[in-house]
């Protein structure tokens, strides 16, 4: 029986360890929360997400709505994850080094510019034009999903070329939310916030590799930023650039002590039952405790918590920031409207073109050269790819247009259809390059 259900269950743990699943999931809860909007329950499904929820006691609680704590809480995780891949990526991976950095930085560059002046472009006005900055983001879930789907049809080169290029795109991401969209600043608050980062550092300079350490003081930077006027998600990002690199013990003390606790574990005979005898269950946890420290505390925490961002933290984000109820009259509007229009054009267009040129010019430039067995047709292909928004398009149209909802409404329409468009298009160019090659 037990052979069955595991024959039963191993097509589903491989499906949520591959990169498919996380973009698979987000659609789903994306094509929920548009059921939902634009049903019976629509009503309901705007009002929960403005349900308040009080965190703390009073004087010192936070009450909030639902959809506040979602956007500047639960995003804040998300943004912490941003930041371990950030600083993993320019210490050991594909942006380590000024060579192997500057095509996806240039990439990433021009992913950025081309798409926001595609959108200023369009003409919009007034607060209108506050969404500048929608058209700049790349969806990492979507874009790797879209190329775990074509497999080996395509260089491994260019995922992870793709890879770097999302985590530079995140990181102007990042630096566009607290340099453009930040409020009036709370000058007191953001000098406790200075103080608290400066703590962090502070901690990772001494070799604090404590969870609880990092969690307390970056929960406190949460707030103090929160209060500040900066958005608060940016303190997700200044926290996982603190997190120390370096494991607690070497390699070799490592085999040296798990050598010990297994020769340990050997000598202590079994006893009948499912359970294990105390000594060798102390030896055990004594072994995972190693494993543990041997560990760099960043990459495990980056481990740890990317399958509680994907399939936790996004789908919830998305469920509460995707619904959008439109009846054909507003449809017809909102795909006329300049936002709409300046959306569309700047993910549709101006990400693969920005992408391209900009890699070119590197290329041409001898600052850069085209990852291993790639051609510029397939960093065109890229580039669509990186016309996919939405996660981080719709965070930034939630800022841009908070008190205009008319705008929001237009906004999604403008990274809805851009985004299926972008993804639809790049999929079947690199499918069919793939095919020829």
């Amino acid at each position: 029986m037990k052979r069955i259900l595991d024959q039963f269950l191993h097509p589903f743990e491989e499906f949520f360890n591959s990169q498919v699943a996380g973009g698979l999931v987000l659609l789903g809860v994306t094509v929920l929360a548009l059921l939902l909007a634009n049903s019976p329950w629509s009503d309901l499904y705007f009002r929960f997400w403005q349900l308040k929820l009080t965190i703390g006691i009073p004087p010192f609680a936070l009450s909030k709505s639902l959809s506040y704590w979602i956007n500047d809480g639960l995003m804040a995780v998300f943004f912490f994850v941003v930041g371990l891949e950030i600083k993993r990526e320019f210490l050991a991976g594909e942006l380590a080094g000024a060579r192997k950095a500057a095509l996806p930085i240039a990439a990433a560059l021009g992913g950025m510019l081309v798409p926001a002046l595609f959108f200023k472009l369009v003409g919009p006005e007034g607060l209108q034009a506050r969404g500048w900055a929608i058209p700049m983001a790349t969806d990492i879930a979507f874009a790797l999903g879209v190329i775990a789907l074509l497999g080996d049809r395509i260089p491994r080169a260019l995922a992870i070329f793709l890879t770097a290029l999302a985590i530079v795109d995140d990181l102007g991401a990042v630096l566009v939310i607290a340099l453009f969209y930040t409020v009036d600043l709370n000058f007191a608050a953001l000098a406790a916030a200075t103080g608290l980062l400066i703590i962090l550092a502070i901690g990772n300079r001494l070799g604090i590799k404590t969870p609880n350490f990092y969690a307390l003081f970056g929960l406190l930077l949460w707030i103090a930023l929160l209060k500040s006027g900066i958005h608060a998600t940016v303190a997700g990002v200044l926290i996982g650039m603190t997190i120390p690199v370096h494991p607690r013990h070497s390699h070799e003390q490592f085999l040296a002590a798990a050598e010990k606790l297994l020769t340990s574990y050997r000598a202590k005979r079994p006893i009948p039952g499912p359970f294990l005898h105390e000594e060798k269950l102390g030896t055990l946890l004594a072994l995972e405790h190693a494993c543990h420290d041997v560990m760099s505390p960043l990459q495990r925490m980056e481990h740890e918590m990317h399958h509680w961002v994907v399939f936790g933290v996004m789908p919830v984000f998305a469920l509460a920031n995707a619904g959008i109820a439109l009846n054909l009259h507003e449809l017809t509007t909102a795909i006329s409207h300049p936002v709409t229009l300046g959306i569309t054009f700047g993910l549709l267009i101006g990400k693969p073109l920005g992408i391209t040129l900009f890699a070119w010019l590197a290329v041409r430039l001898g600052l850069a050269e085209l990852p291993a067995g790639t051609r510029w047709s397939q960093i065109l292909g890229l580039g669509l790819l990186g016309g996919i928004g939405f996660t981080m398009s719709l965070f930034i149209t939630n800022l841009a247009y908070e008190e205009a909802p008319e705008l929001v409404a237009a906004a999604k329409v403008g990274i809805f259809a851009a985004s299926l468009l972008a993804g639809t298009l790049g999929y079947l160019l690199l499918r069919r390059l793939g095919t020829r090659s």
